[in-house]
């Protein structure tokens, strides 16, 4: 791959996933190549096999979707202009005309339809991939090349958000590509502002910049993501000079960085991080009186979840433990994404009335419990166990503090081993975390895959069942909003904190947008001016 390119008068700004028409800077600019010190371990070429934060991020070079992601990651034009609802089960996507796959042929109606039926009716990865996002669309097809009519077995308000999943691959008309074509046969060929040029699986991804993307050349001539795992040998890379940006910056390397005249930027995850308790059965291991005695799950009571919420000082973890890179929480998703509460806030712990509390719910000398939890999972997690352990002390509960590496904990916290526990959960919006963490398990429904807790709520599932039957937009946004206040009073859970995603990089960077859902590509950065 070449070092350095020549002047452009042109440069494409790109705010996190993918370009946009809108991204271009007026000034002329110096082509240079880009290096990127990654935490991010790029796992195939096959951009519909793995569902994983590294494969989404690094392949939103080369490929592209039908419907992108905006900041508060509302869906908005990527492949297809505009869409339209024609009824409860029919969408019409009309799609961006001019748009070449980087061997030189057009994108077309067939290429949708090729990827989506690709996703949906070939490929069975382990994990299912993305097929939960296709598993309700019933046909798609094409009155011309332009346009995409999609068909679903049920109302999906949805759809969109649901696309903004799946890359566009070029059709092939003797068959579906299989991942081991594409891992070492085909040459991978999308319609991103990059092109793929080698890949060295679990160490290197270089590219070389698309002229001709349709929204406009983009802003570096090549660029080289060297994966480097851990934190400290990334912080090195980019205080030598080794890398122009690096990602997943601890909080504690933030100063030094500072220091050496390097830039930081960051922003809250678009996840949360939380405790989860037992509420299914009536008895738990792990909690006992303070003689050491079995006693009822006091978890099933909303006092003791609420005085627990109290007493916890979620401040102290973000400031103190986080190093002021993590935003205390009160709700699933942070506040101004999309479906999320402006009225839910964190207040200051009370430790009297949580006491109160507790006494009126039966156990006015506390009770002991054990609080397990993940060792190096996320940002804060041990510790954060050790600041809620004292916390709770000051009520009369005990806290054991158990931690183990993730594999054992997530083992036993399936097994019922913890009565209460560290947790998190991301996703592509608000509604995935909703559904999956607060709404009442049902295989059917596909709700409460990680409600672990067995936590159950019929008022709110039936609030969050008719949000999610509206289509996309304020109505829907408020919908959301007001059955998470709902649920959220009933203290199911507590909420810790949102880690900040933190990025660093050089003078070449003039500035750099951090994604909420921890992408990092090179349409994040922009040239500095000189």
């Amino acid at each position: 791959m070449p070092l350095l390119h020549r002047l452009r008068t042109t440069i494409l700004l790109a705010s996190f996933a993918t370009v946009t028409s809108t991204g271009f800077i007026g000034t002329a600019a110096f082509a240079e190549d880009l290096r990127i010190g990654t935490q991010l371990k790029l796992m195939t070429l096959d951009p519909h096999y793995a569902d994983l934060n590294e494969n989404n991020s690094l392949l939103a070079h080369v490929y592209e979707r039908l419907v992108n992601q905006d900041a508060q990651l509302n869906p908005e034009p990527g492949l297809s202009l505009s869409w339209k609802r024609l009824s409860d089960t029919q969408w019409e996507f009309n799609l961006r005309e001019g748009v070449r796959f980087h061997d030189g042929s057009l994108f077309t109606a067939k290429d949708v339809i090729y990827s989506i039926e690709r996703v949906r009716d070939f490929l069975k990865p382990p994990s299912g991939g993305f097929q939960a996002y296709t598993l309700a669309i019933k046909s798609v097809s094409a009155p011309d090349p332009m346009t995409v009519l999609i068909e679903t077995t049920e109302e999906v308000p949805t759809l969109p958000l649901s696309l903004t999943s799946i890359f566009i691959m070029p059709h092939r008309p003797d068959g579906f590509s299989t991942t081991e074509e594409l891992n070492s046969v085909t040459k991978p060929n999308g319609t991103g502002p990059y092109r793929f040029e080698s890949w060295q699986s679990g160490e290197l991804l270089t590219l070389e910049r698309n002229d001709e993307h349709w929204a406009g050349m983009p802003a570096w001539s090549g660029v080289a993501f060297r994966v480097i795992e851990s934190p400290a040998a990334r912080v090195a890379a980019l205080t030598t000079g080794d890398v122009d940006v690096a990602d997943y910056i601890p909080a504690r390397d933030v100063e030094g960085l500072k220091q050496r005249g390097l830039e930081v930027n960051s922003i809250s995850a678009a996840r949360s991080n939380f405790l989860q308790f037992d509420t299914g059965r009536e008895n738990v291991p792990g909690v006992t009186d303070q003689s050491g005695n079995p006693i009822q799950n006091p978890f099933r009571d909303k006092r003791v979840r609420q005085a627990l919420t109290m007493a916890t000082d979620r401040a102290f973890l973000a400031d103190k433990i986080l190093l002021g890179y993590g935003t205390a929480a009160a709700q699933i998703f942070p506040g101004g994404l999309s479906g999320t509460s402006a009225k839910l806030t964190v207040a200051p712990p009370d430790y009297n009335r949580a006491k109160a509390l507790l006494a009126e719910a039966g156990f006015p000398d506390g009770f002991k419990v054990v609080l397990a939890g993940p060792a190096g999972r996320y940002p804060g997690d041990g510790e954060s166990l050790q600041a809620i352990a004292q916390n709770w002390a000051r009520i009369g509960v005990n806290v054991q503090p158990v931690v183990a590496p993730f594999s054992v904990f997530a083992t036993q916290r399936s097994n019922g081993d913890y009565p209460v526990w560290y947790g998190g959960c991301s996703g592509e919006a608000v509604t995935f975390c909703l559904k999956a963490v607060l709404a009442s398990p049902d295989v059917g429904l596909g709700t409460g895959s990680l409600n672990y807790g067995k936590y159950q709520n019929k008022s709110f599932d039936a609030m969050l069942a008719k949000a999610m039957s509206m289509e996309d937009g304020p109505d829907r946004n408020a919908a959301l909003a007001d059955a998470t206040e709902f649920v959220m009073a009933d203290y199911p859970m507590l909420p810790l904190y949102h880690f900040h995603l933190i990025v660093g990089h050089g003078e070449k960077i003039g500035s750099y947008a951090v994604h909420p859902r921890g992408w990092t590509t090179a349409m994040q950065a922009v040239p500095s001016e000189e």
